[in-house]
């Protein structure tokens, strides 16, 4: 008895003069955050590692957030939402897309020529999320905040200056939308998630890829094709859905200062920085193949026009594969619009 009560009481000393250091720290709660890109590109650099450095300076000592960038923990990217939802990482971020249909409402933002700013269009999927999609699709997992990327840019090997310089080209697409496009105009839609980009290229598994330019630098593309087209007009000729989930019992569990310091750094404010950095870093991915020599062209609008056109009927096969779930496409389209032009877009 006398032993276990001077135990007790050098216990209580130690901790009192901080000299048992990892019994004191053992409040502080670390979170794992899984992605599928490489540390230098945007996403990691100058997002996801600028919020954590944000929350846990929130959290005052209390959390840490360790990265683990280009699939570290394991599996593929199509995997991280699963991961998120089984606690093989506490946070993932992922293109949503990378998992086909399984959010289809999400889908409604990366239909052709949706995306008009970036900015407004990932501060309306944040609502959607917020008001509809969190406790409908997103209610297996803690949504910490949703964004687009900037316009879509066709990246080649052999020039695209019309419609139909797409003809029989193996074209990369992110996503079942997306490929779905690429098909319809032409190409022929390769689906892949992006770190497989460059091999596939350099194999001559694809001749071309579908991306932002804030990504190219990330994965050398200026090196590996020498063609890029762009979109003249207000309108993009796609984006691509980003989402930061939680897993959701690790969520809860948190200690209330702890969750209202992630809080307080997510949602909305999520939202908007990342899109707002997204689309910053698209010059600097521009200028890189300007300087390279690469051929940079901007379709006029007149070219546009016969390329919206032909993209209708993904529009139309996506309503009618909304309404077959049960979804009113038509009407999340225009919601979908209605938010964008809310957000200034």
């Amino acid at each position: 008895m006398k032993r276990r009560n001077l135990m007790k009481t050098v216990t209580a000393a130690a901790l009192s003069l901080g000299l048992m250091p990892g019994l004191a720290a053992a409040q502080e709660v670390t979170l794992r955050l899984h992605q599928f890109l490489p540390p230098p590109a945007t996403v990691p650099k100058h997002i996801l590692k600028p919020w954590a450095a944000r929350v846990e300076e929130a959290a005052g000592g209390k959390l840490k957030i360790e990265h683990y960038d280009a699939m570290a923990l394991g599996g593929r990217p199509p995997d991280l939402m699963d991961q998120a939802i089984d606690g093989v990482a506490d946070i993932i971020m992922t293109v949503v897309g990378y998992t086909p249909g399984r959010f289809p409402k999400t889908e409604v933002f990366e239909l052709p020529f949706m995306m008009t700013d970036p900015v407004a269009t990932a501060k309306a999927f944040q609502e959607l999320v917020e008001t509809d999609l969190q406790d409908g699709e997103y209610s297996s997992v803690k949504v910490l905040g949703a964004w687009v990327h900037g316009p879509g840019v066709v990246h080649t090997k052999d020039g695209v200056t019309k419609l139909e310089d797409l003809e029989g080209k193996k074209l990369r697409g992110p996503t079942r939308v997306i490929s779905d496009l690429l098909g319809e105009l032409g190409a022929t839609p390769v689906g892949m998630p992006l770190p497989a980009i460059p091999e596939a290229l350099s194999k001559g598994v694809v001749d071309g890829t579908v991306i932002p330019w804030e990504v190219t630098p990330a994965i050398k593309l200026s090196e590996l094709v020498t063609n890029h087209t762009e979109f003249g007009g207000n309108e993009a000729l796609y984006t691509a859905t980003i989402i930061m989930v939680m897993n959701r019992d690790k969520y809860d569990s948190l200690p209330d200062d702890v969750r209202a310091a992630i809080d307080a750094e997510s949602g909305m404010k999520l939202a908007e920085f990342a899109a707002q950095v997204m689309y910053d870093y698209d010059k600097p991915g521009r200028d890189i193949a300007e300087a390279a020599g690469n051929t940079i062209v901007q379709l006029d609008e007149a070219e546009v026009a016969r390329w919206k056109a032909k993209a209708q009927p993904v529009i139309e096969r996506w309503v009618a594969d909304m309404d077959s779930k049960g979804i009113d496409g038509a009407a999340l389209i225009e919601q979908a619009k209605a938010l964008i032009k809310k957000h200034g877009g």
